[in-house]
C-alpha cells in the first residue's frame, strides 16, 4: 500500500508541475512545433538534464527500490535510425495529438474530458505497437 501512496503522489506532483508549467497547454506545443517559443524546449532540456542527473546519482550511490532491491539501469542499445525512426513517430503523434502522455492524464486529471479521446488513441497506438514490436526494426 506504502508503494501506490508514493507512486500516487509522485503522479499528483507531477500532474501539477506539468499544469503549473504549461506543458500540457495546446497552445505552448502549438508554438514550440512551429519554433515560435523557447518555453518547451527550455523544460524538456531541463528534464534531460536532471534525468540524465538522476540516473547517475542511482548508478553511483546504489540506490534501493521500495523492496530494499538495487535497481539496475541497463544500457541502452548502440544505434541511431532506431531512436530517429522512434522519435520521429512519437513527435508526428504528439504534434497531430498536441499533448504526449503525461500531459494527457494531467489535463484529464484538470477535467478536459475530450482528452479521452486521445488516451484511447494512445492505448490504442501502444496496442498496435506490442502486436507489430517483433517486425519493426530495434
Amino acid at each position: 500500500m506504502k508503494k501506490y501512496i508514493a507512486f500516487f503522489s509522485v503522479g499528483f506532483v507531477f500532474g501539477i508541475i506539468l499544469i503549473l508549467s504549461e506543458v500540457a497547454s495546446w497552445f505552448r506545443i502549438f508554438e514550440m512545433f512551429q519554433f515560435k517559443s523557447f518555453h518547451m524546449y527550455g523544460v524538456i532540456g531541463s528534464a534531460v538534464i536532471v534525468g540524465i542527473a538522476l540516473v547517475q546519482l542511482i548508478k553511483q550511490k546504489d540506490v534501493k527500490t521500495f523492496e530494499g532491491k538495487s535497481i539496475q539501469v541497463k544500457d541502452k542499445d548502440k544505434g541511431f535510425t532506431n531512436y530517429l525512426f522512434g522519435g520521429v513517430i512519437f513527435g508526428f503523434g504528439w504534434a497531430l495529438a498536441g499533448a504526449c502522455p503525461g500531459p494527457m492524464y494531467a489535463l484529464l486529471g484538470s477535467g478536459f474530458m475530450s482528452i479521452l479521446v486521445l488516451l484511447f488513441g494512445a492505448i490504442l497506438g501502444t496496442f498496435v505497437y506490442g502486436v507489430l514490436k517483433s517486425k519493426l526494426p530495434h
